[in-house]
């Protein structure tokens, strides 16, 4: 599930253990990136703090092609697929097959050319132009709007780097997804092949030492 060594549901205690239930109520299993950050829970914390913050000023809908077109970009199979699952439940399953072929009419012109800038503010932040932004503006987004999309990417940067940089797997549950999307946003790692162990109901929370 990861290149390092993390702390099983059984040994968990304190803040990792908070941290672990937490995850397993909201998915229904303890998700690997959860383990991933077992070693530093606080750092899952104050990424969730800021990725609240971000969202707060971005519509639901533009939060998630915004971010699966940065998760591709930036090669994370795990986020493109989290957040291709998480725009089918918002925009209907048509809709999300095509933020990612670019084929159909359920996306605007404006969403398209959002994709597109978050594409190359997560792997070419340094080529984005005036042109660019003006591009943005043309298709009706003001300044701070376009500070969200950065914000946005440069987010999903970050939570991508820790994943892959420690050899975080998608869950195995991704591979109840449709078979092309699947095979399309398989863009880095391979899905995990088997769930991994969960919490169970009778572990007590206890203090930290």
């Amino acid at each position: 599930m990861s290149y390092i060594v993390t702390i099983d549901p059984e040994r968990a205690e304190g803040e990792v253990l908070t941290m672990y239930r937490r995850q397993q109520a909201h998915f229904g299993y303890l998700p690997n990136y959860a383990r991933a950050f077992s070693h530093r829970p606080d750092v899952m914390t104050a990424w969730a703090s800021l990725l609240a913050t971000i969202r707060r000023h971005v519509e639901p809908r533009r939060f998630e092609l915004v971010t699966l077109a940065a998760a591709r970009a930036l090669g994370n199979t795990y986020c493109a697929l989290a957040h291709v699952r998480a725009l089918g439940e918002l925009m209907g399953p048509d809709a999300a097959r095509e933020a990612v072929t670019g084929e159909g009419e359920a996306l605007s012109e404006a969403e398209r050319a959002m994709m597109a800038f978050a594409g190359k503010v997560a792997c070419r932040a340094q080529a984005v132009t005036a042109e660019d932004i003006d591009g943005l503006r043309a298709q009706g987004l003001a300044d701070d709007e376009i500070f969200d999309l950065v914000a946005v990417v440069a987010a999903r940067a970050f939570f991508t780097r820790i994943l892959d940089g420690v050899g975080a797997e998608a869950d195995a549950a991704y591979r109840e997804l449709p078979a092309d999307l699947v095979a399309s946003l398989t863009v880095g790692r391979p899905i995990a092949r088997t769930a991994g162990e969960g919490i169970s109901d009778e572990v007590p929370a206890r203090s930290g030492r």
